[in-house]
């Protein structure tokens, strides 16, 4: 367990990381959603990352309010991420240490966190999948 608490999200991360854009649809969304196992995707603008997008928010759009009128699906499925993306969210740098992650994913239910360099530049994504593996291997050694 010891070494678990001086690993850092750089050892452990996903590298290739798959992002979306603010005009890509909930369709198309729904399609990567399908295809991946992720949990979100971050959202650029050229090479800034602006946002978030999770499986939650692609259910949001679904959600309906007797205030408002039910859109028809494929109508639904039009609507872009920037419409439902998450604009300030949390993210870490590769050496950030793991228990600060599992800090931050306990303390906010989250799934996966993006990492960016000191630049603001998408260089990974850490998920809970990585944190348990980390926590595995660092067990074993």
């Amino acid at each position: 367990m010891h070494r678990f608490l001086e690993a850092n999200v750089g050892d452990y991360m996903t590298q290739t990381v798959r992002t979306v854009t603010r005009d890509t649809t909930m369709r198309e969304l729904q399609k990567m959603f399908d295809k991946v196992d992720f949990n979100c995707f971050p959202v650029r603008d050229d090479d800034e990352i602006v946002g978030l997008v999770t499986k939650f928010d692609f259910l949001k759009c679904f959600a309906f309010t007797p205030s408002r009128m039910v859109p028809s699906y494929d109508a639904l499925l039009s609507r872009r991420v920037a419409d439902v993306m998450i604009s300030e969210f949390i993210y870490v740098d590769p050496g950030t240490k793991l228990t600060r992650v599992l800090e931050l994913m306990v303390g906010h239910r989250m799934k996966s966190i993006p990492v960016l360099n000191s630049e603001q530049r998408l260089v990974g994504i850490i998920a809970r999948e990585d944190v348990m593996k980390a926590l595995a291997a660092t067990a074993r050694k």
